[in-house]
């Protein structure tokens, strides 16, 4: 069906779990989303031993592997089928995402045609078991 991604490069992820905010786990009412903290005397800001790790530059991704997925494709978002023609050399470097907003008639144009031109699509499968069951 689709092709192999033509760079095998293996993805190397230098941190998995997200820098949570400091304190955000004693208190419910705060934002785990990480704010650089401020504070005169904070152990996390003066970079402490065994506290929370603050991010920095040094966890960025390598440039040639950053913003793939998984499965080693980057994601382009296709809208209509005429969105397809831009990638018709490029199968084994993109993998199509069909927008959230288009229906079921449309999303089975865009398979078909990204068959043809052997793409991957991330979200084959969906609003498609609804149409089958009328």
């Amino acid at each position: 069906m689709a092709v192999a991604p033509a760079d095998k490069r293996k993805i190397v992820k230098k941190r998995m779990t997200k820098f949570s905010r400091f304190q955000a786990d004693r208190f419910k009412r705060m934002n785990p989303a990480w704010r650089k903290p401020r504070g005169i005397d904070c152990r996390v800001r003066r970079r402490f031993k065994g506290v929370t790790l603050m991010p920095n530059i040094g966890y960025g991704s390598d440039k040639k592997t950053k913003y793939r997925s998984p499965t080693g494709f980057y994601k382009f978002l296709v809208r209509s089928p005429a969105d397809l023609e831009m990638l018709l050399m490029h199968n084994e470097k993109y993998a199509i995402e069909i927008a959230h907003s288009i229906g079921a008639k449309k999303r089975k144009e865009i398979i078909a045609r990204a068959d043809q031109l052997r793409l991957q699509v991330t979200n084959r499968f969906a609003r498609m078991r609804a149409e089958e069951n009328e």
